[in-house]
């Protein structure tokens, strides 16, 4: 049974607990926050996220939302990544993409994030009116 150590996991466990932790590494280094403030931001110790970046520690999905929090990252990426939700290629994660983009400011992936959510809200709301009206056409 896995202890959260790495040397007592199965293989495959343990795979996928290192490439999160890559993962979450690279993420945290690309938004240029060292170890301390990440940990700060997702409410963690400094110690934990660093067993977890090093693969040694499975976190739970609330910890991981904590940490996708303070990587201005969504939490289904890094569930994805954990093995907690299956990957879906037919589903592409913009919200992510704006909030890891490198060359534009957090001012401005707020603005984008805004925009785009305000998009999305529109369209829901207009699509119980269409459905109505294709109904009513009949």
């Amino acid at each position: 049974m896995p202890t959260g150590r790495a040397g007592s996991m199965p293989g495959d466990l343990e795979s996928r607990l290192a490439e999160l932790g890559t993962f979450i590494r690279d993420q945290r280094r690309n938004a240029r926050l060292s170890l301390r403030k990440l940990s700060e931001a997702a409410g963690i110790s400094n110690p934990y996220l660093s067993q977890i970046e090093r693969g040694l520690r499975k976190p739970s999905a609330e910890i991981l939302q904590s940490i996708a929090k303070g990587l201005r990252i969504s939490a289904e990426t890094l569930y994805e990544r954990a093995g907690l939700l299956d990957e879906r290629s037919d589903v592409f994660d913009l919200v992510g993409e704006i909030l890891r983009d490198p060359t534009i400011s957090d001012r401005q992936k707020d603005a984008l994030v805004s925009i785009y959510r305000s998009f999305q809200a529109e369209t829901a709301a207009a699509e119980p009116r269409a459905e109505t009206e294709d109904t009513t056409d009949r």
